[in-house]
């Protein structure tokens, strides 16, 4: 035994010498891939200094007026009150603006490990959120208002009493409806990621209302007749405000122009332009609705390039992460069959890991944590292939270490008896056979990999599901642009079985 250990690692070593240029090669060139591609649009470069061309802006575009997806024909521009506001302070300040997006509760995160100079997305300043970002002066005084269905009577703070209220996840509306629900008794919080998924259980009736800002409840009450709103009269005044790392260069500058901009009265014709233009679509209809979803796709036909635009990044994704984690997993499993006690260990130990803890935390943990580590920026797209080729990895390593030890061991004594060196009996003989006893393994995990990108989502990449929830969030609507999006997954799963089926049968020609 200790002999055949030998023999094996010498083999590998010399194995790994004579394909280091080519192995090399086929891992690097995808990441180089990737960085070419979404560099433009994915990257979030730090603040070092206020000499640089550029500034980076980073924003949740899910809340219009605010900063949303202008999707008509396809485009991925974000628009908005916010974003006018940057670029006019961008200007002023004589950068460029680059515009970045991530959910909501990842904005501060972003700004704590310098992914961009600043933040804007209604966000009002409060204590907490003090401690660890700076803030600029108040820029726009909102009110917050009640949410319910109409004839419901839920207009006061009081009147929520015994009821469930909705409330988006990190938002200053969570923090005034706890401080509510110290006062009014029995009032249970639901925290969601956004305010069309708050909206949607209303209407479902799994909540009894919901607590959102004014200028974008107006929006979904347009669009949604049987839903009514109230303002929650204010304590204190609040408003939003810009948001920067702490310690930032740029507070006092931005300060001078936001005051240059009140003062000459830019702020409030801006304020004008996108909180009284109408904020639904034409199609919408006035009276409130009978029951049931009341569908009409229709309202997302001039968005659907939008929506299809996320296809190529979703597949590039998928293949990128399927292909490295194939590699990955065959190391993996070559580790666990060796008998070479520490390499057992090890990859055991990393399975049980990767295996053990929730994808979503693996996400977060590569794209934020990442540049804290190495100094590497890295961006959305290369973090999602990066995490799920970890991932995925650990998962096919299972599965292709049985499909080795499921071929005839005669075949391997076959080999070794005729002088065949380990490495090409493994490359050339068993690998083969393996990876095709495992294909409808391997294809099932590709399946999975295409459903599982839309949890990139979270960290700023517009692939499918996230086109489709950036459509429903600018019309005001739900079930539509998810259903067209399912639409589309089972399409491409449809695509990928039937092609792996394909394979199949001209494998089994070939025996």
């Amino acid at each position: 035994m200790l002999e055949n250990d030998k023999l094996f690692t010498s083999i590998i070593i010399n194995f790994m010498k004579k394909r280091k240029v080519w192995f090399l090669t086929i891992l690097f060139t995808p990441i180089l891939m990737i960085s070419l591609i979404t560099g433009s649009s994915h990257s979030l470069k730090a603040a070092s200094s206020l000499g640089k061309d550029t500034l980076t802006m980073i924003t949740s575009p899910d809340y219009p007026p605010y900063e949303f997806y202008n999707t008509e024909k396809g485009d991925r521009q974000i628009v908005g009150f916010d974003v006018d506001i940057a670029k006019t302070v961008a200007q002023e300040l004589g950068f460029q603006l680059k515009i970045v997006e991530s959910d909501f509760n990842g904005l501060i995160p972003a700004l704590q490990t310098n992914r961009a100079d600043f933040a804007m997305a209604g966000m009002t300043p409060t204590p907490e959120r003090k401690k660890n970002i700076d803030f600029s002066i108040i820029y726009y005084q909102a009110k917050d208002t009640i949410v319910a269905p109409k004839n419901s009577n839920l207009k006061q703070p009081q009147d929520l009493a015994l009821k469930k209220v909705g409330v988006q996840l990190g938002t200053i509306q969570e923090e005034n409806a706890k401080k509510i629900a110290q006062k009014v008794t029995g009032i249970q919080l639901k925290q969601l990621n956004k305010v069309a998924e708050i909206i949607q259980e209303i209407k479902s009736g799994r909540i009894d209302a919901a607590i959102v800002e004014d200028a974008v409840a107006k929006g979904f009450v347009q669009a949604n007749p049987e839903l009514a709103f109230n303002v929650i009269p204010s304590e204190k005044a609040s408003g939003s405000a810009i948001a920067f790392p702490k310690g930032s260069s740029f507070v006092e500058p931005f300060n001078k122009v936001l005051q240059q901009m009140k003062d000459k009265g830019e702020l409030e014709k801006l304020a004008t332009k996108w909180f009284s233009q109408t904020t639904s679509t034409t199609t919408v209809s006035s009276s409130p609705s009978k029951g049931g979803l009341n569908l009409d796709f229709s309202r997302i036909i001039p968005d659907i390039p939008f929506i299809l635009k996320g296809i190529p990044l979703t597949l590039l994704f998928t293949l990128l992460s399927v292909f490295l984690g194939l590699i990955w997993g065959t190391v993996l499993s070559l580790c666990k069959i060796t008998g070479i006690k520490p390499l057992v260990w090890l990859a055991n130990a990393y399975t049980s890991v990767f295996r053990g803890t929730p994808l979503l935390l693996q996400l977060a943990l590569v794209y934020y944590a990442t540049p804290q580590l190495t100094g590497y920026n890295i961006s959305a797209l290369e973090a999602g292939v990066l995490t799920f080729t970890l991932n995925s990895g650990a998962y096919m390593s299972e599965t292709i270490r049985g499909g080795i030890q499921a071929v005839d061991k005669g075949q391997a004594e076959a080999a070794m008896s005729m002088g065949v060196p380990y490495s090409l009996m493994m490359w050339d003989i068993i690998l083969p056979q393996a990876l095709k006893n495992i294909l409808p393994a391997l294809v099932n995990e590709t399946i999975g990999l295409l459903k599982d990108s839309a949890l990139v989502s979270t960290i700023g990449v517009v692939e499918i599901l996230r086109s489709a929830q950036i459509v429903g969030a600018n019309k005001y609507i739900y079930f539509e642009p998810l259903l067209f999006a399912g639409l589309i997954y089972y399409l491409l799963v449809m695509g990928m079985t039937k092609s792996a089926s394909v394979l199949e049968n001209r494998l089994k020609q070939s025996e």
